[in-house]
């Protein structure tokens, strides 16, 4: 059964350019760039990289990067967006590399793609260096808990909550926007932290970014709820 991405690819495409979507811009990326700018990585891997976006932002920063997705159209784009990178067609749950390939794996609200997350986790874990780090932005618990209903609205359409339900669960559900129509998934955030630690990760960096700029209007959406999550999990030089 399709999870929308290959019939969304050319929607997703269209509605995000080099510099991503509002919240990628104006969100994620600050927080991401700076974890980013530590001099300490040297080649990344970029789990679900799409249209490669996040791919050539690695590689403005001096930092070789691998790209893999399992959308054929998404792949296509990358590569003639940027005809030297190196995109391959792939899937996180089992990846085509050595243990220990890289210094930095990012996952770039990826996770809330992939139904055995928890598999993809360990291979991610498996695949960076000791010392190297596995960097993770991924949609909230609280949002993904209340995307099907979204925002309760009074009669003016004025935002008066955000809805909450079944957060203790795992379930799949339908998000839609801009002619995208892909399947997500919800999972509390202990799912994901168990599966980090349990992979032999360590967490170095915790936040629920706010927005850095941007127009007022937007900024104010996004700090009403908790959209994102930033993590940098560390994998420890053995002793």
């Amino acid at each position: 059964m399709s999870n929308g991405w290959d019939e969304s690819a050319q929607a997703w495409i269209d509605a995000n350019g080099e510099r991503g979507d509002w919240a990628r811009e104006h969100v994620l990326d600050p927080v991401m760039r700076e974890r980013i700018a530590t001099g300490r990585f040297h080649n990344a891997l970029d789990v679900g990289c799409g249209e490669g976006r996040f791919c050539r932002v690695l590689s403005a920063m001096g930092i070789a990067a691998t790209g893999i997705d399992p959308t054929v159209q998404l792949l296509k784009t990358a590569h003639e967006r940027d005809p030297s990178g190196d995109y391959r067609a792939g899937r996180a749950e089992a990846m085509e590399f050595e243990t220990a390939s890289f210094d930095l794996v990012i996952s770039y609200i990826t996770l809330i793609d992939i139904p055995d997350f928890r598999a993809a986790i360990h291979e991610m874990a498996r695949v960076v260096r000791p010392g190297g780090s596995v960097l993770i932005a991924n949609l909230t618990g609280f949002t993904s808990a209340g995307a099907a209903q979204g925002w309760v609205k009074d009669d003016a359409g004025r935002h008066l909550h955000f809805p909450v339900d079944h957060y203790l669960e795992e379930f799949p559900f339908w998000f839609e926007w801009s002619g995208i129509r892909i399947e997500n998934w919800h999972r509390p955030l202990s799912a994901y932290m168990s599966t980090f630690l349990e992979s032999g990760l360590r967490l170095a960096f915790f936040a629920e970014p706010a927005p850095v700029s941007g127009e007022r209007v937007h900024q104010e959406r996004f700090r009403r709820a908790p959209w994102f999550v930033v993590m940098e999990w560390q994998k420890p030089i053995a002793a």
